[in-house]
C-alpha cells in the first residue's frame, strides 16, 4: 500500500496592522484630550503674544470672570445630560439678581419695606427664586412633555419681562457690604466667586459620579426607554435638573450683582450661549448621556481665556462673537462625528 502523503495545513499569518488603527487611535485621543490640548496651546501662545497674560492679576481676573459662566455651565451640564436644554438661564440671572438685591440694598427707593435685610436671607431668597423658575420649566418638560427648547425659550422671555417689571426698568444700587462680599470678598486671598465656583464644581462632580441620582441622570439621557423599564422615574429626574439649573443661575446672578455693586434688568443677556458653549466644547453630547463636569470646567476656561486673550490683543468685540460662534459650531460638529462613530 502506498501511503497517502499528509496534507499540510497552512495557518493564517496575522496581517500587520495597517495605518487605519493608528488614525483611529489618534482620533480617539483627540476627542478625549483635544480641548485640554487646545487650552494648553492657547495659554502658551498668549504667554508669548502678550506680556500681561501670565501675570497673577490677569489669571485671577480670568478665573473670577469664568466663575459666573462656569456656575451656569455646570447647571446646564445636568440639563444637557438628560437630552434637554435651558435657554432661560440668562434671564434668571437678571431676575434673581434684582429680587435678591432688593432685600440687600440701602436705597430707600429700591429696597423692600423694612430693608436692608441680612445677606444670608437675600441670598437664600435668590436661590429659591432661581430654583422656582427652573421648576416651572421642569414641570412643563417632565409632566406635559413640551419640548425643552420651546419651554425655556418662552421662559427666557417671561423671566426677562418679570425682571423689568419687578425693578420698573431701573437698576438696584447701593448693595450692603455683607452682600457684596460674595462678589468682591476674599478667602485666604482667593476671590470668593472662585471659591464658590470650586465648591459648586466639586459638589456637582461628586453627585454625578458617586450618587444614585447622578447615575440616573446619565441613564435618562443615555437611553430613556431603558431607564423607565429599569424603574427610574424619568419625569422626576428631568424636573430635578431644571431646578438645579435655575438655582445655579440664581447663584450666578447674585454673584454678578454683588461684584458690580448693583443689579441690572439687562444683566445676563446671551449668557445662555456661553454656558451651552462651555458644556458642548467640554465634550458633553447634545444627544445626552455622555459628558462630565470636568469637561465643562475645561470648556468654561477655554472660553474665558479666549475672551481675555482677544481683549489683551486688542481684537474688537465683534470679532470675538464670530470666533465664539465658530468654536460652538466646531464643537457641535465634533459631537455629531463622535455620535456617528459610536
Amino acid at each position: 500500500m502506498t501511503e497517502i502523503p499528509e496534507q499540510k495545513t497552512t495557518q493564517a499569518v496575522p496581517r500587520a496592522k495597517t495605518g487605519a488603527s493608528g488614525v483611529t487611535d489618534a482620533l480617539q485621543f483627540a476627542q478625549k484630550f483635544g480641548v485640554l490640548i487646545a487650552l494648553v496651546l492657547l495659554c502658551i501662545f498668549l504667554t508669548f503674544a502678550n506680556e500681561y497674560f501670565l501675570t497673577g492679576r490677569n489669571i485671577t481676573n480670568v478665573l473670577r470672570q469664568v466663575s459666573i459662566n462656569g456656575i451656569l455651565a455646570i447647571g446646564m451640564t445636568f440639563v444637557i445630560l438628560t437630552r434637554g436644554i435651558d435657554l432661560s438661564v440668562g434671564s434668571i440671572v437678571a431676575l434673581t439678581g434684582l429680587v435678591s438685591a432688593s432685600f440687600a440694598t440701602t436705597s430707600s427707593v429700591a429696597a423692600v419695606a423694612g430693608g436692608p435685610y441680612p445677606a444670608w436671607l437675600a441670598i437664600g431668597l435668590g436661590l429659591v427664586v432661581g430654583g422656582a423658575v427652573g421648576a416651572i420649566s421642569g414641570l412643563f418638560v417632565a409632566r406635559y412633555r413640551v419640548p425643552a427648547f420651546v419651554v425655556t425659550l418662552g421662559m427666557l422671555s417671561a423671566a426677562r419681562g418679570l425682571a423689568l417689571l419687578y425693578a420698573e426698568g431701573r437698576p438696584i444700587p447701593a448693595l450692603t457690604d455683607s452682600y457684596r462680599w460674595i462678589g468682591t470678598g476674599e478667602i485666604l486671598r482667593i476671590p470668593v466667586p472662585i471659591v464658590i465656583f470650586a465648591i459648586v464644581f466639586l459638589v456637582a462632580w461628586y453627585v454625578l459620579n458617586f450618587t444614585r441620582f447622578g447615575r440616573q441622570v446619565y441613564a435618562v439621557g443615555g437611553n430613556p426607554h431603558a431607564a423607565v423599564v429599569s424603574g427610574i422615574n424619568e419625569g422626576r429626574i428631568q424636573f430635578s435638573v431644571y431646578v438645579i439649573s435655575g438655582a445655579l443661575a440664581g447663584l450666578a446672578g447674585m454673584i454678578l450683582a454683588a461684584r458690580t455693586g448693583s443689579a441690572l434688568p439687562q444683566a445676563g443677556i446671551a449668557y445662555e450661549l456661553d454656558a451651552i458653549a462651555a458644556v458642548v466644547i467640554g465634550g458633553t453630547s447634545l444627544m445626552g448621556g455622555i459628558g462630565t463636569v470636568g469637561g465643562t470646567l475645561i470648556g468654561a476656561l477655554l472660553i474665558g481665556i479666549v475672551n481675555n486673550g482677544l481683549d489683551l490683543l486688542g481684537v474688537e468685540s465683534y470679532y470675538q462673537q464670530i470666533i465664539k460662534g465658530v468654536l460652538i459650531v466646531a464643537a457641535v460638529l465634533l459631537d455629531q462625528s463622535r455620535n456617528k462613530r459610536s
